[in-house]
């Protein structure tokens, strides 16, 4: 269009960080890593008042942060469609994160989506953000 200035996008060699704060910082950490199969990727205490910590897979385009703020509490998740979605199309995978994650104390929680009970299993975590495992492949 003549006179619209050009478009900045995202690039696709952007990576990602999720960050969210929590009152559980170590808890989260273990619940993540444990459950999820995540890796401690790096982390940080009193930066100004903040304890985090950095959870991914090394390598893969995203990663997620928990902060501690001293003194502030974080409270929980918002509403119930918060929600992080891992695709794990295969069966035998599937099943096995879906074990892992219970057995890290995961709590299995009806999506209030039903779609996403129809498509996996949805999970709770220490402050009840929801994490999805589906069962099948996402296509772009």
């Amino acid at each position: 269009m003549a006179g619209r200035a050009p478009r900045k996008e995202v690039t696709r060699s952007a990576h990602l960080r999720i960050a969210r704060p929590t009152d559980r910082l170590d808890e989260i950490e273990r619940q993540y890593v444990d459950g999820l199969g995540f890796e401690r990727l790096g982390g940080f205490r009193d930066h100004d008042g903040f304890d985090g910590v950095m959870l991914g897979h090394p390598g893969a385009g995203y990663h997620l942060e928990f902060t501690r703020e001293a003194g502030v509490p974080a409270g929980g998740a918002p509403s119930p469609e918060h929600l992080l979605v891992f695709y794990l199309p295969e069966e035998a995978e599937w099943q096995a994160a879906c074990r892992r994650a219970e057995a890290a104390g995961w709590q299995h929680v009806p999506a209030h989506n039903p779609y996403w009970d129809r498509q996996g299993r949805t999970y709770a975590d220490l402050d009840g953000y929801r994490v999805v495992l589906a069962n099948f492949a996402w296509a772009k």
